[in-house]
């Protein structure tokens, strides 16, 4: 089960949809003007609401949201996203045309072996 700031969503297959509400939306309407049409939304998960694909490089900057990025590193102790905003311009437009389709489908995997 997925808890808030403390656990990754679960592996499965969730939809996903553009939320055009929130301050979030706000904030990413302010910076990627000509790009922004709505926060990609995975919807469908147990027990949880407004977990979006968003930008971000550290753990502060989610609370169990996927972070976009080309990579990640091990630094201070804790993984870091790499590339976080080049590469959500590039994976953005893709997700936003799959939000706009009808029962649309994305699967959740965790293969990340330590």
């Amino acid at each position: 089960m997925k808890i808030p700031s403390q656990t990754a969503i679960p592996t499965g297959v969730f939809g996903l949809k553009l939320n055009t509400h929130g301050a979030k939306n706000v904030d990413y309407k302010r910076v990627f003007t000509k790009l922004h049409e709505g926060m990609i939304e995975i919807v469908g998960l147990p027990n949880f609401n407004f977990v979006y694909i968003h930008v971000g490089n550290t753990i502060k900057d989610t609370a169990g949201c996927p972070l976009c990025g080309f990579g990640f590193q091990f630094l201070d102790g804790n993984y870091q996203v790499t590339q976080s905003i080049a590469a959500y311009k590039m994976i953005y437009p893709k997700l936003v045309a799959l939000a706009k389709i009808e029962n649309n489908k994305l699967t959740i995997e965790n293969n990340f072996q330590f």
